[in-house]
């Protein structure tokens, strides 16, 4: 009867402390106000090392020695997904430089697709007009960020829009669980080959000025654990201890009763 004694004494103090005052936790937007004043502005992305882009050329020319085919990659239609984007794109290389056909090395990192697409115009008109008229479309091929934490699933999101919001990676990563923060909300980026971090709070009004409300490519997105989940853990291992160390007092109590 008394090691049934000791083992209520012990797992006792270990359930009252679990079962102790939990406070509540921030709603998705929870201080937002009816109305926002201001605009809605999408900040233009830049260009980083190791993007893949899609440059394509047009033309009003119509001689065979003028052709914009020259100057887009060949691609290669039938096979889909990763495999065409691999074809087909332009690699931003360690250097931050791409290297297009004909026209040479490009230093694109730290450009807007609209800064690009300027300068690759640049070099088909100057200083010999190479083709008449070029339009120049680019596209982000790999825009994608990353979550991980306390999220319903944790990996890879992969935008097909140029454009996210840290709300829509979060809802596309299952949202956050009940054991999620979400009043500091880390995000990891990288800007011209340096790396910072921020958090945003997403239950508070200042959450549409925050630099890091719209997500660039390559973002991390981590939502740590809450005080409780934590303490959670760390009662989770100290039960396991004690279990561990139950079962070797029963053991060697069964073997002392044995051969006493």
């Amino acid at each position: 009867m008394r090691p049934i004694r000791l083992l209520f004494l012990i797992v006792l103090p270990l359930y009252l402390i679990s079962c102790g005052t939990q406070k509540k936790a921030p709603y998705y937007l929870e201080n937002v106000k009816d109305s926002i004043p201001g605009d809605v502005k999408t900040p233009d992305l830049r260009i980083q090392k190791n993007d893949l882009l899609s440059i394509q050329v047009y033309s009003a020319s119509t001689k065979p020695e003028l052709s914009d085919a020259l100057y887009n990659l060949p691609c290669n239609t039938s096979t889909g997904g990763a495999s065409n984007a691999n074809v087909c794109g332009f690699l931003v290389d360690a250097n931050g430089d791409i290297e297009y056909p004909r026209l040479g090395t490009i230093h694109a990192e730290g450009m807007t697709k609209q800064e690009l697409a300027i300068e690759v115009k640049k070099r088909l008109t100057q200083p010999v007009e190479r083709l008449k008229d070029p339009n120049v479309i680019i596209r982000f091929l790999n825009y994608k960020v990353t979550v991980l934490g306390q999220v319903a699933h944790e990996g890879i999101v992969e935008v097909l829009a140029e454009r996210v919001t840290i709300l829509e990676a979060i809802g596309l990563a299952g949202g956050i669980t009940d054991y999620g923060k979400k009043d500091a909300v880390k995000v990891l980026r990288e800007i011209n080959g340096k790396r910072e971090v921020g958090y945003v709070d997403l239950s508070s009004d200042s959450l549409f000025v925050s630099p890091y409300y719209n997500l660039m490519q390559n973002d991390v997105v981590t939502v740590e654990p809450t005080k409780q989940k934590r303490k959670q853990v760390d009662q989770a291992i100290v039960a396991q201890r004690i279990t561990f160390a139950l079962g070797l007092i029963t053991s060697a109590a069964f073997i002392y009763n044995v051969f006493k």
